[in-house]
């Protein structure tokens, strides 16, 4: 089992440090990508892990394009998407991912419960290899390329990653990209296009 949990840190380590050496360049090839689209089909790969951990997803999200790299951006959402499941509270815990347009920028954010981060200690998180200084560096949470690997991806986007300490413990990540207009523009008259992505936690009300 050990042998087999660190061929797999091994494999990650090569797959995130490719990712990073592709994502340190400017994107030449782009096309139009809804941001509310990766980042609900990032969820869908991180939900069973969330639901084992008892985290609650939230959010809506709003179909906002922009563009670029459609491996890039599903990357940026599941790096952040996974980084709030797995430092978060056990069994209490959610994580809120929305996506929003704005007049000329796709805005993305990811909110989670968890451990209280001191602000001092935020800008070190998208250093490569840097955790929480009450993480073990051997833990099951990555090889500390996620975050790295997300502000680099949208830097070459164009586009900016900031992050503070909610209150109570855990994150807020903003991730700002400019937008593609004349796609939101084309989706917005296709009367068959998706606009909106929701996650309604148990019990509440749906969204007018």
């Amino acid at each position: 089992k050990t042998l087999l949990a660190t061929n797999e840190r091994s494999e990650q380590l090569v797959e995130g440090l490719l990712l990073l050496a592709r994502s340190e360049n400017k994107i030449v090839d782009k096309k139009p990508v809804d941001l509310a689209e990766v980042a609900s089909q990032a969820l869908d790969q991180a939900r069973a892990e969330a639901q084992a951990k008892g985290v609650e997803i939230r959010g809506v999200r709003q179909q906002a394009f922009v563009q670029g790299n459609g491996v890039l951006l599903e990357r940026i959402a599941l790096n952040l998407v996974q980084n709030a499941v797995r430092y978060n509270r056990p069994d209490d815990g959610w994580i809120e991912l929305t996506t929003e347009p704005q007049q000329d920028y796709a805005v993305l954010v990811v909110t989670n419960t968890g451990p209280a981060v001191p602000a001092y200690e935020v800008e070190n998180l998208f250093e490569p290899f840097r955790r929480l200084r009450t993480e073990r560096t051997g833990s099951d949470k990555g090889v500390g390329l996620g975050l790295t690997i997300v502000r680099a991806a949208v830097r070459a986007h164009d586009g900016t990653t900031t992050a503070h300490p909610r209150e109570g413990g855990g994150l807020v990540i903003r991730v700002v990209l400019p937008r593609d207009k004349t796609a939101n523009e084309q989706a917005a008259q296709d009367k068959t296009s998706i606009t909106a992505h929701t996650d309604t936690p148990p019990g509440a009300p749906a969204p007018s």
